[in-house]
């Protein structure tokens, strides 16, 4: 069964088209009505689904791409409870067992909107959790940008063949990806070019793989809402960072905001929301092992989880320089504080 299913997959129909397919004919029929052309098709399908199983694991495994089945043990089972979850998936690197956090936005993104997304991939990661976003320009990039590094684990969910980057300047962020630990994925085979029609669709994945799904910045008919939008069919929280108003990429999160998403601020503010979602951080630390922070201490605390960095943070500390970093070392001693790049810190833990 597994052969006939994977010979579909290369088909790359639209998922709709697909399950109704199988709804109304079984696996088998499908296949082979697709194969006649009592099933109407394009001749591109009928080749590539005419092509042995055997032949396409071959191919599959000399391309360092692995094939995980709805009812495997590596899928994740709160991906496959979905109803529309997909039948097969391509996917390079390791898939994450538990719920991650996705963080979604705007392609055409402020700058202000990407150092938020990169704060919050940081931290994030720093809290434990995977992170999940579509690797797109804009705001899913930055989100991943922060992962990394922060060192933490992500996973970018295509909509394109997972061998066709797009964007093709995120090759080497979809690579640091893998190298740290987590996953490129897709459900369209091999080979398949960015349609835009194939977009909406993979936007399910992205909310399927999540416990929360966090808008950052979104237009009112961009592909973050309608990640939004599967996110609620499938019965996930959705956070949303509120922006100026009349701001085209603020309008769907003040949106999602008035139709009741839960605002999130800073970067310690989205970690304190996550863990009411979600439970305790996976790297949360015990209450005893947590710094005591005094006043000066989380004003610093409160300037990095907003995003300010470099020149900009010493001056807005208000101390000598020598002092600033001598307060940011005692910090970064007592974990409250990492740094992801030299002199670029992200908030690791909150104080008492």
């Amino acid at each position: 069964m597994n052969d006939t299913r994977l010979r579909l997959a290369f088909g790359g129909l639209h998922p709709d088209r697909m399950r109704s397919l199988v709804a109304a004919n079984g696996l088998h029929a499908t296949l082979a009505g697709l194969l006649s052309g009592r099933l109407e098709t394009t001749a591109r399908v009928r080749e590539a689904i005419a092509v042995p199983a055997r032949e396409r694991l071959g191919q599959l495994a000399a391309a360092g791409i692995q094939v995980l089945f709805r009812d495997d043990d590596g899928y994740p089972r709160h991906l496959a409870t979905m109803p529309d979850a997909p039948d097969v998936l391509f996917v390079r690197g390791r898939l994450p067992r538990d719920r991650g956090v996705a963080v979604i936005g705007s392609r055409r993104s402020t700058s202000y909107g990407r150092r938020i997304a990169e704060t919050y991939g940081e931290s994030i990661a720093a809290a434990g959790w995977a992170l999940v976003s579509g690797l797109a320009r804009g705001i899913d990039g930055a989100a991943h940008r922060g992962t990394v590094a922060a060192g933490g684990i992500g996973v970018a969910v295509l909509g394109s063949g997972i061998d066709v980057m797009y964007p093709r300047e995120h090759d080497d962020l979809a690579r640091e990806l893998i190298a740290g630990g987590g996953a490129v994925i897709s459900e369209s085979p091999p080979g398949t070019p960015p349609e835009g029609w194939r977009f909406p669709p993979r936007n399910r994945v992205i909310s399927g793989l999540a416990g929360v799904v966090v808008v950052v910045e979104a237009t009112v008919k961009g592909g973050a809402l309608i990640t939004a939008e599967a996110a609620l069919r499938h019965g996930r929280q959705i956070f949303a960072v509120p922006g100026d108003v009349g701001r085209v990429t603020s309008e769907g999160c003040n949106l999602l905001i008035r139709d009741g998403a839960y605002p999130v601020l800073d970067a310690t503010d989205l970690i304190e929301s996550l863990e009411l979602a979600l439970g305790p951080a996976p790297l949360s630390v015990e209450p005893a092992e947590v710094p005591f922070l005094d006043e000066a201490d989380r004003f610093v605390a409160d300037l990095i989880a907003a995003g300010v960095e470099g020149d900009d943070l010493i001056a807005e500390m208000g101390d000598s320089p020598g002092m600033a970093l001598a307060r940011l070392g005692s910090l970064e001693l007592r974990g409250v504080i990492a740094q992801s790049s030299p002199g670029r810190y992200f908030v690791a833990r909150t104080g008492r």
